[in-house]
C-alpha cells in the first residue's frame, strides 16, 4: 500500500488556555506544514493538574473547532502536554547480559536494560513518560550512544527517567477522551517547548529552557545533547495577576488586563497609565505596577536559581537560557533574566516547521508546536477527513508513551 500524506497534532493543555496545532506531513519530504491552529480558555485545572474533568474536555473541544475547520480534518488523536510540580527526572543505571547467541545487541536488549535500570527507582504511583539514555557501556567501552548491532556480553546504561504521578496523567487522558481525542503520547510541556525552540548546538553546549505558564514555571536543562534535569515550579503568570489585584486594589480581571498592557522591567517614569475594560477606564501608577511585577518575578527566579544550583548548572550554561510561555512576554524580560541568573538569555521562537500561520510564532505557542513536531517523529496517526474518509488502520507512534490507535 502506498504511503499517504499524514497529519500530526499537538495539544498543549495549560491551566488557563488550551492550544492546538495541526501539521500536514507530506509523504515525499516528511516535513510538517502547519495547516490548523486553535486556542480556547481553560478551566477545571489548578497549577497544571486536572481538578474537574469536564473543564479541560470542553476547552480541548473548543480549541479543536478552528483547527479542524482550517485543516479540513477531524482530529481523533494527538500528542498532549502535561504539567505540574509532580513531574520529575531521576537518574538511573543498570546492567544486563546480552541475550543473543552471537552476543549482538538487539532492540530487545536495550528495552530489557531500561526495565532493569528503572525497577525500584520509580515508585509504583508514578508513570514513566520517557527514558533518556545518556550513554551505554559495552564490555568496558564507555560513552556509546547507540549499542544496537554491536557485539559484547555486558551492557550497561546511564539514563534520566522522566515520570509523573499516575492519577494526574490518567485524569488528563480522561479529559481528552471526553473530547473524543486519544492520547498518542503525553509529554511534559517544557520538554515539548524545548523541541521547537532549541538547536542541536545549544543542547550540546548546555542550555536551559524556562517555560513561564499561567500557574507553573517549567525548567529543562540540556547538556551533551541530552536532558539533564527537569523541574516544575508551582508559580506563574497568574501569581503576578493576583499580586496586582491585591496591590492595586482591583478585580483580578482588570489586573490581568493591566499586566498584559503595562507589565515591564525597567523603563522611564510614566506616572499614571490608563486601562480600559468593558468601556470603563481605570488609572493606575506605573511605578507601583513595576514594583509589584518585579517582586513576584524575583521570587520565581529565586526558585529557578535553586533548581539550576541543584542540577549543578547555576551560572554554567554556555548557551544560556531560552524563555518560552505566555508569561515570558513581559517587556524587558530578557535583560531581567540576564541580571537574575547571570547567563545569556533570549526569547524562544518556535521553528522546525513550514507554513505561514503567524499565530504560532509567539512564545506561548512553543509547547503546542513542539508537541506537533514530537507527534511527527513517530509513525504519525492517520486523521480521517470530515467528509469521505476511507477506513484506515495506522500504528500511532509518539516520541514518548506509544499506544495503538484505530480510526474508522
Amino acid at each position: 500500500m502506498q504511503e499517504q500524506s499524514r497529519y500530526v497534532v499537538g495539544i498543549d493543555i495549560g491551566t488557563k488556555n488550551v492550544r492546538c496545532v495541526v501539521g500536514y506531513i507530506d509523504a515525499e519530504n516528511g516535513a510538517p506544514k502547519i495547516v490548523g491552529v486553535g486556542e480556547a480558555p481553560n478551566s477545571g485545572m489548578r497549577k497544571g493538574t486536572v481538578t474537574n474533568l469536564s473543564g479541560p474536555a470542553e476547552a480541548i473541544d473548543k480549541a479543536l473547532e478552528p483547527a479542524e475547520r482550517m485543516s479540513g480534518h477531524q482530529i481523533n488523536a494527538a500528542t498532549l502536554s502535561i504539567n505540574g510540580s509532580h513531574l520529575l527526572s531521576t537518574k538511573a543505571d543498570g546492567m544486563i547480559t546480552v541475550g543473543t547467541v552471537n552476543n549482538e545487541v538487539t532492540h530487545d536488549d536495550t528495552l530489557r536494560l531500561e526495565e532493569v535500570a528503572t525497577t525500584g527507582k520509580v515508585p509504583q504511583n508514578r508513570e514513566i513518560l520517557d527514558i533518556i539514555a545518556h550513554a551505554y557501556r559495552l564490555d568496558g567501552q564507555d560513552n556509546i550512544k547507540d549499542p544496537i548491532g554491536m557485539t559484547g556480553a555486558r551492557l550497561e546504561i546511564r539514563a534520566n527517567v522522566v515520570s509523573g504521578l499516575v492519577p494526574h496523567i490518567t485524569n488528563l487522558q480522561k479529559s481528552a477522551e471526553m473530547a473524543k481525542v486519544e492520547a498518542v503520547s503525553v509529554v511534559p510541556s517544557v520538554l515539548a517547548a524545548a523541541q521547537s525552540v532549541l538547536t542541536e548546538s545549544q543542547r550540546e553546549n548546555g542550555v536551559a529552557v524556562i517555560d513561564f505558564g499561567a500557574a507553573t514555571t517549567g525548567i529543562a536543562i540540556y547538556e551533551e545533547g541530552d536532558l539533564q534535569h527537569l523541574a516544575v515550579i508551582p508559580m506563574g503568570g497568574q501569581n503576578v495577576t493576583n499580586d496586582l489585584a491585591i496591590g492595586l486594589r482591583t478585580d483580578p480581571e482588570i489586573a490581568e488586563v493591566v499586566k498584559l498592557a503595562h507589565a515591564r522591567f525597567g523603563g522611564e517614569a510614566l506616572g499614571e497609565v490608563e486601562t480600559k475594560v468593558e468601556k470603563q477606564t481605570y488609572k493606575f501608577n506605573q511605578e507601583e505596577i513595576d514594583e509589584i511585577v518585579q517582586a513576584r518575578y524575583e521570587e520565581i527566579f529565586e526558585a529557578i536559581a535553586k533548581e539550576l544550583k541543584r542540577a549543578g548548572r547555576l551560572g554554567k550554561l554556555p548557551s544560556g537560557v531560552v524563555l518560552v510561555g505566555g508569561a515570558a512576554k513581559v517587556k524587558g524580560m530578557v535583560e531581567f533574566t540576564k541580571d537574575q541568573l547571570s547567563v545569556a538569555a533570549r526569547l524562544g521562537v518556535p521553528a522546525g516547521y513550514s507554513g505561514v500561520s503567524d499565530e504560532v510564532k509567539g512564545a506561548e505557542f512553543s509547547a503546542a508546536v513542539g508537541l506537533m513536531l514530537i507527534d511527527s517523529m513517530g509513525i504519525s496517526q492517520q486523521i480521517k477527513p470530515i467528509v469521505g474518509a476511507n477506513d484506515v488502520t495506522k500504528k500511532a507512534g509518539g516520541l514518548l508513551k506509544n499506544i495503538f490507535a484505530r480510526f474508522k
